[in-house]
């Protein structure tokens, strides 16, 4: 074996447990397809348990699987094999990990990559400017406009306000 594991099995299925609806989440707003989101998932994963990354706190742990799971769906989408659906032919298939799909998710899942992270995270699981610009790495008046043209993108897609943070 090339690299040993730092973790336990019991570690990485309590990371897996705490974290799992979360990056489903994120990679189904990128994916739109349960399939598609489920592998990213799986990459995400298994991703974790080959980097033996340490964590400093739980955010930082949530921080980096976040990332992680944005970064593999990325690198899916990339590759020109990819066929693309219809979200609504999904919308029946909510299984285990039901995401709430709505027609405010489904705006959200169309907007432009850089727009549906930083949303996602202020919105669904309820992240101030502040930690998002820190998760992602980007300076904090980046996601700020990032959150304020996606909010316009929104309002022109769905009518009506939506609540600044």
């Amino acid at each position: 074996m090339a690299k040993s594991l730092l973790r336990t099995d019991r570690e990485i299925t309590e990371l897996y447990e705490r974290h799992v609806k979360t990056v489903y989440r994120v990679c189904f707003a990128y994916m739109k397809n349960p399939a598609d989101a489920e592998d990213c998932v799986s990459d995400t994963f298994v991703k974790l348990i080959k980097s033996g990354a340490a964590f400093e706190s739980a955010e930082h742990e949530k921080a980096w699987l976040i990332r992680t799971a944005s970064n593999a769906c990325k690198d899916a989408l990339r590759h020109r094999w990819r066929r693309h659906e219809n979200l609504d032919d999904y919308e029946h298939l909510q299984g285990g990990e039901n995401v709430g799909y709505d027609e405010t998710f489904g705006a959200v899942a169309d907007l432009p990559d850089r727009y549906k992270t930083v949303v996602y995270l202020c919105y669904y699981e309820g992240y101030s400017c502040v930690e998002i610009a820190r998760m992602l790495g980007k300076p904090q008046s980046t996601v700020r406009s990032w959150l304020s043209e996606a909010r316009k993108l929104l309002r022109e897609k769905l009518g009506g306000d939506f609540n600044e943070k």
